[in-house]
């Protein structure tokens, strides 16, 4: 059964077994600050870590069961064994060539943000055919209400054309809505998604992984994902995920007061709040 989201996070002997971590969460927004060295980063990866081996265990494991780990965590409902999750970070990194990645994305990839740009882009191209698949089995369908309820479906996919369009239109930046991979067209010339800059890179990244969950509940972790976004967009992130997905159980870690300027201070856990000492 699949978590609507995490409850609780304790982590047994962050800091050589001195002090553990106790975070009680909030379904919609999370928001962990401190100075560099505090452990944000470390929280969020012991986390990540624990998540995809709680999906990857048999089935009938129990939560309530001991697990060999010192990261345990509560999901809601309790009786939930999986939770659906994706992991953003800021990093953008040179990649390090290689002949696998060379020969795979025809050289296009040189940095870690654009291997997760392409990654994003061939679940992209699935999205795209499941509402179109979807729309199709509508209109077939027929009915009074068809072609409402087809344009319904792909209401998310317009918001998100259109969103991405707004943050782009200084630098007169459009997604081409006519191109089944995701393309822009700037000056009447087409752009690939790998020729933006850092910035736009980033939020993209951020948004399309909000979108390719279609509205579903489940959780977006993100470390610093204010890095290289300039301060307008750090101010309006949140909201734009939430609007995208009301579902989404956002936890991530910031040195930005921007992120918590457009109404979220009181999502804002600042790490020496949730550590416990021995």
């Amino acid at each position: 059964m699949l978590a609507n989201y995490i409850e609780q996070i304790e982590i047994e002997s962050l800091w050589s077994g001195r002090r553990h971590i106790r975070w009680q969460l909030r379904p919609d927004v999370n928001i962990l600050s401190g100075v560099n060295g505090m452990g944000k980063t470390t929280i969020l990866n012991r986390l990540v870590s624990e998540l995809k081996a709680l999906n990857e265990a048999v089935p009938s494991t129990s939560l309530r069961e001991p697990r060999s780990t010192s990261v345990h965590i509560t999901l809601a409902p309790h009786e939930a064994t999986e939770v659906r999750f994706d992991v953003v970070r800021s990093f953008d990194n040179t990649m390090i060539p290689t002949s696998l990645a060379a020969k795979v994305t025809d050289g296009i990839i040189r940095s870690e943000l654009d291997w997760h740009l392409y990654e994003l882009q061939r679940r992209y191209l699935d999205y795209q055919v499941n509402i179109g698949n979807q729309m199709i089995e509508i209109l077939t369908r027929g009915g009074a209400d068809a072609q409402q309820e087809a344009m319904q479906v792909s209401r998310a996919k317009t918001d998100f054309h259109d969103t991405i369009d707004s943050l782009f239109s200084e630098t007169m930046k459009t997604i081409d809505r006519t191109s089944n991979e995701l393309t822009f067209l700037q000056y009447g010339e087409r752009l690939s998604p790998y020729r933006l800059s850092s910035g736009e890179k980033q939020m993209l990244i951020i948004l399309l992984t909000v979108l390719l969950q279609n509205n579903q509940p489940y959780v977006l972790l993100m470390d610093e994902p204010e890095a290289s976004l300039h301060i307008e967009w750090q101010q309006r992130l949140v909201t734009i995920i939430r609007k995208m997905n009301p579902n989404a159980q956002i936890i991530l870690t910031t040195h930005s007061p921007a992120l918590i300027m457009d109404g979220w201070l009181d999502a804002v856990t600042e790490v020496s709040d949730i550590v416990v000492e021995d």
